[in-house]
């Protein structure tokens, strides 16, 4: 059984400032050779040469997964109109951080990247192949045992060995492809358990994305502070039930609990399952979490209020890393992900996906709130984009969700139907639809008497996908504190993690 252990009602106050951390030699990350890495140092040393180099104390990165221009432009409207402003002009909290840029997302082998390799331009400092985690352009796709000669060190290692404190936050599976690029490597990103790894029909040299987590903390410091989010099954026997779901069963298939396995011989440590044991623990405290809140993804933000077990917000999982984070005197390094903004898009839902984008924006809120600008570097960015389009020429106010309007008519297309603001290059909406006869009929529905705005709909598409595509476009980079002075312009994507690193001083 998982321990589920709960000490007093979540603390929100911050720790008091503490003494400002001392230098200490680092030893230099291996990828340091990397010619991505090389050049992306020396883009921001020039920067620092011309700017200043304020120190940051701490660090948070928020990764709003696939948050695209485009996404974020339709969730600020969102965002407004649902409180019952004008969605236009409303600010996001992201809007207001003082510094911008734009981060250019392709990869190593790829113009349109996916989560891992582009996670791993920020944890890491340098460009990778679509897929992988944790490992340099040296590494062999085919050859998993390359992870080990061809790995990385993050920032968050780099910071345990510095002895500040560190923490993720996600909405999806803690093991999914951003969060993992914290501490994995793998030439796979779907190796999540070994039961996915078993499926490829691999075994030797390779290990599973939840096994390298709960060994991490074995040769990094004391491990991970706070690890808050979902994907519990992949730490769970494929013999034991399900804490919260008694029909579903865990994943793994070597009979290992790993949850058990982190709390073996640290008594520190805690396991939070649900809702109610997330909201007893004292995060004002020297405790270590990992709280496992779904089987797999944690549920969209406008769904949870439906799902009778609960869940904390992201919004309440960054109130609580912060707390914890924060009582450390020599600093943190935390990574948010808004894991979930990516699935709305890939499945064609924008409403989904603005939901939760909005929710992102209210942990940023939170996380401006939690902290002195004059300490901590606050940095929020995409990974990549997707095809979500904005389009027409909708009257101010139109519903962001909506049918486009002007002059309060419906505007119609060529083919004398009326269309949304709101659609995808391509993706499971499509209007072009197999026929019992295997050919393709592309004939758009007409959407007059439809309620786009209701929950699942699916926006049209034009290409038919299962699953609707990342997008190549550059990302938007905000941030505040120091440090963010260093973003401007157009950056490469690995740039982001060297402003980090020689922010906090891990690196020179």
């Amino acid at each position: 059984m998982i321990r589920t252990l709960a000490v007093s009602t979540l603390a929100l106050g911050l720790a008091a400032c503490a003494t400002p951390q001392q230098t200490v030699d680092v030893a230099a990350p291996v990828q340091a050779g990397d010619s991505y890495y090389v050049k992306a140092s020396a883009a921001i040393e020039a920067r620092i040469a011309a700017r200043g180099q304020p120190r940051a104390k701490n660090v948070i990165l928020f990764v709003g997964d696939g948050m695209g221009v485009s996404t974020i432009t339709a969730a600020r409207i969102y965002a407004g109109q649902v409180k019952g402003r004008d969605g236009e002009s409303y600010q996001l909290a992201m809007d207001k951080l003082p510094y911008s840029a734009f981060s250019k997302t392709y990869t190593h082998d790829s113009q349109v990247a996916d989560s891992a390799p582009t996670a791993v331009a920020m944890t890491a400092g340098v460009k990778s192949y679509n897929g992988s985690i944790g490992v340099t352009q040296a590494a062999s796709l085919a050859d998993c045992t390359t992870a080990k000669t061809a790995g990385t060190t993050t920032l968050w290692e780099q910071a345990e060995a510095r002895g500040m404190a560190t923490g993720i936050v996600s909405t999806a599976r803690i093991t999914h492809a951003t969060p993992a690029a914290t501490f994995a490597q793998t030439t796979e990103r779907d190796w999540e358990s070994d039961a996915d790894i078993s499926a490829a029909g691999k075994a030797a040299g390779c290990t599973d994305i939840a096994t390298q987590l709960v060994d991490w903390g074995k040769t990094n410091g004391d491990g991970f502070e706070v690890i808050l989010g979902g994907g519990r099954s992949g730490f769970l026997p494929n013999t034991m039930a399900d804490p919260e779901y008694p029909d579903q069963k865990g994943r793994r298939q070597d009979g290992r609990n790993l949850a058990e396995e982190w709390l073996e011989g640290h008594p520190e440590r805690k396991v939070a399952i649900g809702i109610g044991a997330f909201e007893q623990i004292n995060f004002d405290s020297d405790i270590q979490v990992l709280g496992l809140f779904e089987p797999s993804h944690m549920q969209y933000e406008l769904d949870r209020e439906k799902d009778v077990r609960g869940e904390p917000t992201i919004a309440d999982m960054t109130e609580a890393a912060i707390t914890r984070l924060s009582r450390n005197p020599n600093g943190y390094v935390l990574m948010i992900e808004g894991g979930r903004v990516d699935h709305g898009l890939h499945a064609g839902d924008a409403q989904r996906a603005l939901g939760d984008a909005v929710a992102l924006d209210e942990a940023i809120a939170q996380a401006v709130a939690m902290t002195n600008p004059e300490q901590t570097l606050i940095i929020v960015t995409a990974d990549h984009s997707h095809t979500l389009a904005m389009q027409g020429y909708p009257q101010r106010g139109n519903p962001i969700l909506g049918l486009v309007k002007e002059n309060d008519r419906l505007v119609l297309a060529a083919d004398g139907k009326p269309y949304t603001t709101l659609s995808f290059a391509n993706g499971p909406g499509s209007v072009c639809r197999k026929q019992p006869d295997d050919k393709w009929l592309c004939d758009r529905p007409d959407l007059t008497n439809v309620d786009t705005t209701a929950l699942g709909f699916r926006q049209q598409a034009l290409i038919p996908m299962g699953s609707e595509t990342h997008g190549g476009e550059d990302v938007a980079i905000f941030a505040g504190g120091p440090g963010a002075n260093l973003f401007s312009g157009v950056m490469e994507q690995n740039e982001i993690y060297h402003v980090m690193a020689r922010s906090l001083g891990l690196t020179r």
